[in-house]
């Protein structure tokens, strides 16, 4: 006979086999504490390039001519080994100060700029050039334009993300903090120091403690259950964020386990979180300060997670750094009162093999479309090799002898004949040239080895700030709280009450696009379009997408129909412009910085004859010379 047993024997049997769990899990537990091994790190780990200290190579000398910029000389070098005589032909003096203009303050120029750039490099190029290279970075638009580029790596946004995407008041002070010290050229050793524990190391400094906003940039949980949870969910994400932006490491990796790449163990993670132990979480009701919190009565000292499980502290791990950066296996670097302070001086050490050579590479990006170490935010095994090795330890060295000048790494870019180099074959070249022209691209088809300039997209940024610039509308005005243009009806409607609140004053939509409101669950729809990446995590690379949603909003979009309507009245209103052919001239100087030829303007004034001048600068909107720089 089967046996039943009553309603309060299952109960029973519930709770038997809840406490056998437990203390299973909890033996299993203090296993795994007791026998985590660290692994050993090798003498290959340690050889391995992007962990040995940057050294000063030897400026090749080959045919080097008298006066070559050393940066040629590097990339000379490399074309040669490969069969490429040398560097290409110089672009056309209007391409290089529509480059210049838009590189350094994400602006184009304005006609009578490059009339006047084009007759100083008719007398002395390098002399032009110099001028403008230095004019273009004393700009305030230099600062809003890179600051852009920053806070792409910084996650930066000004909500929590996740379900409620509660607004932090006061985090576009960080934002703003990051345009001035662009523009100041604060030294970046300083400026990663100050974002990591510019409380610390600057007290009486307030601007000092906004820029640790930093470290609280990425996504959090206020509604979370556990604040436990969420205060290691949160810890996790700075100190993935910090080895991915400064060392170019994919520490998150070790969270759970022994990197499987790199030699990173867990323990070395959890040291390095082990800095910020001090962090004191804001509790559900208040906003995420924009100043790092610290609790004062909090031990600095942490615990490795057992398989990366908030609940399941391991070992005891006083704060330090990855054991791949000490000398050997039996140095220390345990850090003591100030962690924090202690850790931003070890990070911006000369001796440091990674940092000087992550933001040199950030920033050449930028000006060549393409990094020098392909996979930017990940210097590990399994990220790329670099295409120029000497070349990044050269500038490292070379950025950091100069005193850490990010407007010294611009100039040195900018004035180099491998950034002049043009990006096309140009019109009318003869035999000798086009073949040579082929045999680049034969050669170096995907432009690894700089064979010639590269041609880049405008970001959705770059492209809504020319369109109000061009209109006469942008509102130079600098800083403040984040700006809430209109979105589209269909938009609108998908968001939460009161998520999106527009800003009053109708002349304030018309800010810089770094001014805008950064809701981490919502990308401003024209930025979106524009492959505007993710803020839930750092972007070292956004990447381009060539899709239809772009071009039907640049046809479309009510803001673009706009900026064209008032982008022709202005034009109107400069002066007169009696025929159909001086308001298409007039029209490809504003927009394109260059004169139409006789097919071009043929055509133009064939337009004008059926259709508004409006319709024809939402045409000029539309080319790709306009979205791209040569």
């Amino acid at each position: 006979m089967k046996r039943v047993l009553p309603p309060y024997g299952i109960w029973i049997l519930v709770i038997v086999s809840m406490a056998t769990a437990s203390r299973e899990a909890k033996a299993e537990e203090e296993h795994d504490a007791k026998s985590y091994v660290e692994p050993e790190i090798s003498e290959r780990d340690r050889r391995f390039w992007a962990f040995r200290a940057p050294e000063r190579p030897a400026v090749p000398q080959g045919e080097r001519k008298e006066g070559t910029h050393p940066l040629d000389a590097f990339v000379e070098h490399t074309l040669r080994s490969v069969g490429i005589p040398g560097l290409s032909a110089s672009a056309a003096p209007e391409t290089i100060l529509r480059r210049l203009a838009f590189q350094t303050t994400g602006l184009p120029p304005t006609p009578g700029e490059v009339r006047r750039f084009q007759t100083a490099w008719q007398k002395n190029p390098d002399a032009a050039l110099d001028a403008a290279v230095s004019d273009w970075l004393a700009r305030p638009a230099y600062g809003e334009h890179w600051a852009q580029h920053w806070l792409d790596v910084a996650r930066f946004a000004e909500t929590d993300g996740f379900e409620h995407d509660k607004v932090r008041s006061e985090a576009w002070r960080y934002r703003d903090w990051v345009i001035d010290a662009l523009n100041q050229d604060l030294r970046y050793d300083r400026f990663v120091a100050l974002q990591i524990a510019g409380d610390e190391l600057e007290p009486e400094n307030p601007e000092a403690w906004v820029a640790t906003g930093f470290l609280l940039g990425g996504p959090d949980m206020p509604d979370i259950n556990l604040e436990a949870e969420r205060r290691h969910n949160v810890l996790n994400e700075m100190t993935g964020a910090i080895g991915a932006v400064f060392l170019g490491l994919t520490l998150e990796c070790a969270q759970c386990h022994d990197h499987k790449s790199d030699p990173i163990s867990q323990a070395d993670f959890y040291r390095m979180r082990a800095v910020f132990e001090a962090f004191d979480l804001p509790k559900k009701n208040e906003s995420l300060p924009v100043v790092f919190p610290v609790d004062g009565s909090r031990e600095v000292e942490g615990n490795l997670y057992l398989r990366g499980d908030f609940r399941r502290p391991g070992p005891a791990l006083a704060p330090g750094v990855p054991r791949i950066f000490l000398a050997s296996e039996e140095s220390e670097q345990v850090f003591g009162g100030h962690p924090r302070a202690e850790f931003a001086r070890w990070l911006v050490r000369e001796e440091q093999p990674l940092v000087a050579r992550v933001i040199v590479n950030r920033v050449w990006a930028h000006y060549f479309g393409e990094p020098l170490v392909g996979s930017p935010s990940d210097f590990g095994k399994l990220g790329e090799r670099p295409s120029h090795p000497d070349l990044l330890d050269w500038l490292a060295i070379e950025f950091m002898e100069q005193g850490w000048s990010l407007k010294w790494l611009h100039r040195e870019i900018l004035l180099s004949h491998t950034w002049r180099q043009a990006s096309r074959l140009a019109p009318g070249a003869n035999a000798e040239e086009e073949q040579d022209w082929r045999h680049r691209l034969e050669i170096d088809p995907d432009n690894r080895w700089l064979s010639r300039q590269r041609r880049q997209r405008l970001s959705g940024e770059m492209i809504r700030d020319s369109l109000l610039f061009l209109a006469g509308r942008l509102n130079s005005k600098p800083g403040g709280p984040g700006v809430r243009p209109p979105l589209p009806p269909e938009v609108t409607v998908t968001l939460l009450s009161k998520q999106w609140p527009v800003t009053r004053n109708p002349e304030e939509h018309d800010r810089r696009s770094i001014y805008l409101f950064a809701r981490r669950n919502l990308r401003f729809p024209f930025f979106a379009a524009f492959d505007r990446p993710d803020p839930n995590q750092s972007c070292g690379r956004r990447y381009v997408s060539t899709t239809a949603p772009q071009a039907l909003t640049l046809l479309n979009d009510d803001f673009v129909w706009r900026m064209s309507e008032a982008t022709s009245q202005r034009a109107a209103a400069s002066g007169p412009l009696e025929t159909a052919s001086e308001r298409v001239d007039d029209a490809f100087r504003r927009v394109l910085g260059r004169l139409p030829d006789e097919e071009e303007r043929r055509l133009g004034v064939r337009f004008l004859e059926q259709h508004p001048m409006e319709q024809f600068y939402l045409g000029l909107f539309n080319l790709s010379e306009f979205l791209y720089l040569d």
